[in-house]
């Protein structure tokens, strides 16, 4: 704990105010003022001043009696007399109390502090001569001054009474007051309290409406300094805590806010006028957080319970028992009315009697003069008043500690050893001549120390405003905060014994709600930051926090789920067999091929016929042959994609299509060449003989071969993990490395393509039982169509969709082929063969014929009908037969 710097306190000088009013006297000062005899006076050689709000408002009105501020005063009182019975401590010096009412209003508490510091006349006394009441000399003053003053509640009233008397240096000790403001020792050098200041208790509140959740705040409050500097300070802690005051109010709370949790600063007496507009405004359900000014005022609680139940607020920490207080407060009887103004109202306010011979000349409820008089059999114990109640002692405990804080500081006076002392040249300050100190001590196990701003480190009871099953308010503690701990640990709350204003869960008050994982917030123009709206993450971003202020970007092979609060990897795509299309297509090539192998074998089989070796057998052979791979090249498109399956894909397509057009290029040729060697004199059919043919097929293909090997040994296709065409899929395909490769080999099959159509169409109508041109010009007419077609659909799809024209490109083109060309010839082996079976069956049939009428006796005597039936179909048959 740290000590308390030598400017925190400054101490009146006791001898000094003496020496004052003797100088006022033989100077013929004088004192102004009216009688006032409404105060508490104890003689001793150090005489402590003390204000408190006995009344609100102004005494000079009707106006409200605290009776929990008489236990402040009888507090001070009982801490003095405790004093003066010890021996260890200031044994050889007593003390006294000079205590005042301040009203909690400036003027009379700045008039109090003065009478405590000059004393006061006693009118009516045997120095009266000078001038009869007000305007008596400083001689008439039979009440000492008091060197230092414990008050007063409220932080205006406290700095009102610091700047007057300020410049005299007479220190003040408050026990309430905890405006930020007091802090500055620049201002007020001469103030020093036991309450902790509003610094700690706003970050208190910070923290607890941070640990709620709460994020869209009101806080109101009157119009004082105390309510100005706190409201300043909180707006500041709580938007460094990324929360926001909805409206700040000095007057009064207005309806029709968003905000269902609000802070009030204000004092008891403040308080009260703000409740009763919430009344007459019928505003409900709302969760008040209360500042230590009234967090533990149960005397709100009659009037204003049902707004105030389930309060939470920040009390002093209070002390669980003063040792002979109770005893203390609990002694009055009626005859105490006689003794004091302050205890005839407490008495007559009580128990609504009026006391005999009574000094009280105030009344509130009803006239004085109506009241019955007391009977004498009054007892305090039977009734409940806050001034006996001693279950929450907090600001007694903080006026008690101020009293031993005066005591401990006269103690180290006395015990100071010359030479040694805290002033200049080391010198030790008098008791009696009362000069600032270092001070620390201990009350109840407790240790007191100050910062270095004078005050207190600071300790809260968090306190919940329930309501009993008999309706009576019960202060339950909820939690604590501790300034001296860590952050983290220092705000500790048992939110199961929590008692809510609505229902038993924590009210929300937020301007927005909060963004749920998978959007982001995004501000509202001209509104705070915490009014928002959710906005969702855009296509490829996610969010995994609530609140989140910004998305973040998938990688490459994830994307977001359906909340988009985090990322999946993407789905894989490729031209599978598991999948109806890959299957469609693979069964295609491979009847495709099966059909170009049959055809080839059907004419292996008649390879003797003139419609085979008519039409140059070997070719027709190898454009079978390589038909059946054009067929099967599909089967390489199909499947997940790797880097060698890419390096074979492209070639073998390319070079499969060369052969297939060179065979055809060749045929035709021959054909076109034939009909130009049965000219007379042309020997040109000697450049075009079988060997010639393979070399031209050779030729044509080595070129298309070339182009694929400088394609694979500058830039290969490879496997290519395309994110780029949709967002959530991976697409798995064969980049083909080299654009201009890839258009290289097209283009040479259709420069091959255009060379053959041109020759089969020149060759269509020459005159050749056995010319092809004609099948071969349809067949390339095909063919273009085909990739005519297949490039601006290969362009404009993606994934496995492009692979699938491709592979069908390839297998249309092939079957054109096939068909165009080998179908007339399968038609035609087909047809001969027919032919060739019925001539053989209609030459049986006619021997039988024969054999029969030679043979055998008319049909009608045999009696078969079945047989003579059968007779008449053979011969009519074979007459037609014969005629055609």
């Amino acid at each position: 704990m740290a000590h308390l710097s030598a400017r925190l306190l400054l101490l009146g000088l006791l001898l000094w105010a003496g020496r004052v009013c003797s100088a006022a006297a033989q100077d013929g000062c004088t004192f102004l003022g009216e009688e006032e005899t409404s105060s508490f006076y104890q003689e001793g050689e150090v005489v402590l001043g003390g204000l408190f709000p006995l009344h609100y408002t102004t005494c000079y009105l009707p106006c409200s009696f605290s009776a929990r501020a008489l236990r402040w005063m009888q507090t001070m009182m009982f801490a003095v007399r405790e004093i003066n019975q010890r021996r260890d401590l200031l044994p050889h010096l007593t003390l006294g109390f000079h205590i005042r009412d301040s009203c909690d209003h400036v003027p009379v508490s700045l008039r109090g502090s003065l009478l405590l510091v000059n004393g006061q006349p006693e009118w009516g006394a045997v120095s009266r001569g000078a001038g009869q009441g007000p305007g008596s000399d400083c001689a008439a003053v039979r009440r000492a001054v008091s060197p230092v003053i414990i008050g007063d509640a409220a932080s205006g009233v406290s700095m009102a009474v610091l700047r007057t008397l300020g410049s005299f240096h007479i220190p003040l000790v408050s026990y309430f007051a905890s405006c930020s403001c007091l802090s500055d020792q620049k201002q007020f050098p001469t103030f020093m309290r036991t309450m902790p200041s509003d610094a700690f208790q706003i970050r208190a509140l910070a923290r607890l409406v941070r640990y709620f959740h709460w994020t869209w705040v009101g806080v109101i409050g009157v119009e004082s300094d105390y309510a100005r500097f706190a409201i300043q300070l909180n707006k500041l802690m709580i938007s460094s805590k990324h929360m926001i005051i909805h409206f700040v109010i000095l007057v009064i709370v207005t309806q029709g806010s968003s905000s269902r949790v609000l802070l009030n600063f204000s004092g008891e007496s403040e308080l009260r006028s703000i409740l009763r507009e919430c009344l007459h405004r019928n505003v409900t359900g709302l969760q008040l957080i209360a500042s230590e000014a009234w967090a533990t005022s149960k005397s709100l609680w009659g009037e204003f319970g049902d707004l105030l139940t389930g309060t939470l607020g920040f009390g002093i920490r209070k002390v669980d028992v003063i040792p002979g207080l109770k005893d203390f407060l609990t002694r009055l009887g009626p005859s105490h009315g006689h003794q004091s103004a302050f205890l005839a109202e407490f008495w007559e306010e009580t128990f609504n009697c009026r006391v005999n011979d009574s000094l009280n000349t105030h009344s509130h409820s009803v006239s004085y003069l109506d009241r019955e008089p007391c009977s004498g059999r009054e007892v305090l114990g039977d009734v409940y008043t806050p001034y006996a109640d001693v279950s929450q002692l907090r600001v007694s405990y903080n006026v008690y500690k101020a009293v031993y804080l005066i005591a401990h500081a006269l103690q180290d006076m006395t015990n100071c050893v010359a030479g040694q002392g805290p002033f200049i040249n080391g010198t030790c300050g008098d008791p009696k001549h009362v000069k600032p100190w270092q001070v620390k001590f201990s009350t109840f196990g407790e240790e007191v120390s100050f910062d270095h701003n004078g005050d207190p480190i600071a300790s809260y009871d968090l306190m919940n405003w329930q309501r009993g099953q008999d309706g009576s308010l019960r202060l339950v503690k909820v939690g604590f905060y501790d300034a001296s701990l860590a952050d983290g640990r220092d705000l500790v709350i048992n939110d199961s014994v929590i008692q809510w204003p609505v229902g038993k869960q924590v009210p929300r008050s937020v301007c927005s709600e909060s963004c749920p994982p998978g959007t982001r917030v995004a501000r509202k123009k001209g509104e705070p930051v915490c009014c928002f709206d959710c906005i969702p993450c855009a296509e490829g971003e996610v969010s995994n926090q609530t609140d989140s202020l910004n998305c973040i970007s998938c990688s490459d092979v994830t994307w977001p789920n359906e909340a988009r609060d985090h990322c999946v990897p993407k789905t894989i795509e490729f031209l599978s067999y598991q999948e109806s299309m890959g299957v469609v297509l693979c069964v295609v090539s491979i009847l495709g091929a099966c059909a170009s192998l049959s055809v080839l074998a059907v004419f292996i089989a008649n390879r003797h016929t003139p419609i085979v070796r008519g039409n140059n057998m070997e070719l027709s052979f190898l454009l079978l042959l390589f038909l059946s791979v054009c067929f099967l090249i599909g089967l390489l498109f199909i499947g997940e994609p790797s880097d060698w399956l890419c390096r074979i894909r492209y070639p073998a397509f390319g070079v499969s299509f060369a052969l297939c057009i060179s065979c055809l290029l060749a045929k035709t040729m021959v054909v076109l060449m034939a009909f130009r060697a049965t000219l007379p004199g042309s020997d040109v059919m000697k450049w075009f003989g079988p060997a010639q043919q393979r070399a031209s097929v050779v030729l044509c293909t080595a070129v298309q071969g070339l182009i694929c090997l400088i394609w694979l040994l500058t830039r290969p296709p490879y496997t290519n993990l395309n994110t780029g065409h949709f967002s959530s899929v991976i697409i798995i395909d064969c980049a083909v490395g080299s654009e201009v490769a890839f258009w290289c080999v097209l283009g040479y099959i259709g420069l091959l393509a255009c060379m053959c159509f041109i020759l089969a169409f020149l060759a269509r109508k020459l005159p050749d039982n056995f010319n092809e041109a004609k099948f071969i010009t349809f067949s390339m007419l095909i063919f273009f169509a085909v990739w005519i077609t297949f490039i601006p659909v290969y362009v404009s799809t993606a994934g496995k969709y492009t692979v699938a024209v491709h592979v069908f490109a390839i297998l249309a083109s092939a079957f054109g082929l096939l068909v165009c060309i080998f179908a007339p010839k399968c038609y035609i082996l087909h047809r001969t063969y027919r032919d060739e079976h019925s001539e053989k069956e209609d030459l049986k049939e006619l021997t039988t014929i024969r054999k029969m009428e030679i043979n055998c006796k008319p049909l009608e005597q045999r009696g078969s009908d079945i047989l003579a039936v059968k007779y008449v179909q053979a011969k009519w048959r074979l007459l037609f037969d014969c005629c055609i």
